[in-house]
């Protein structure tokens, strides 16, 4: 029961004190579960956020999915989401019900833009030092910089780039199995 609390917790200081979304939220949630609490790995982390993104639904809540059921299961799962979530849930509500009436007001407006270049810096941190555990080379840079390519610049649907690695991944292996003879 302790650490279902402790997972709430951890979960429930980063949903708390992060602006900006699941990407924000990466490299607390990195910190607290990868070095701090040591309850994941570097790789199974960097293996949960490849599926998190994957996954439909917000980042951070389905980090806290998967760290939570690998953690400590049904429970867990709960521990963390909870945690992840009750803190946007309770800030919606108060702002709603303060910023009406508010949202005009010129100093509103200049706190939420300096706000942004914070929350850019607060992405980058995370792409970052996901590249490196992803061991993202000169090598092996292209395959991510064209996909950033054409999904932010072509406005190719992400949809079919994941479909589209995903049977050119899967031709790979099958072409890799042929050459060396394997079965499996």
């Amino acid at each position: 029961m302790k650490l279902l609390f402790e997972m709430f917790i951890s979960f429930f200081k980063i949903g708390a004190f992060t602006i900006g979304g699941g990407y924000a939220m990466l490299p607390l949630i990195q910190r607290e579960v990868v070095k701090n609490k040591k309850w994941i790995n570097e790789e199974d982390f960097l293996d949960m956020v490849v599926v998190a993104q994957s996954a439909p639904g917000p980042l951070a809540v389905n980090i806290s999915v998967f760290t939570g059921y690998k953690v400590k299961g049904i429970p867990g799962l709960i521990s963390t989401v909870l945690g992840a979530t009750l803190p946007s849930f309770m800030i919606i509500i108060l702002v709603a019900s303060v910023f009406i009436g508010i949202e005009a007001n010129p100093i509103v407006e200049r706190v939420f833009k300096g706000i942004r270049p914070a929350v850019v810096a607060l992405i980058a941190v995370p792409v970052i030092k996901l590249g490196k555990s992803a061991k993202v080379n000169r090598k092996n840079f292209f395959l991510p910089a064209t996909v950033a390519v054409l999904v932010a610049f072509l406005k190719v649907n992400p949809i079919y780039v994941i479909l589209s690695l995903m049977v050119i991944g899967v031709a790979v292996v099958f072409a890799r199995r042929g050459k060396n003879g394997s079965t499996h």
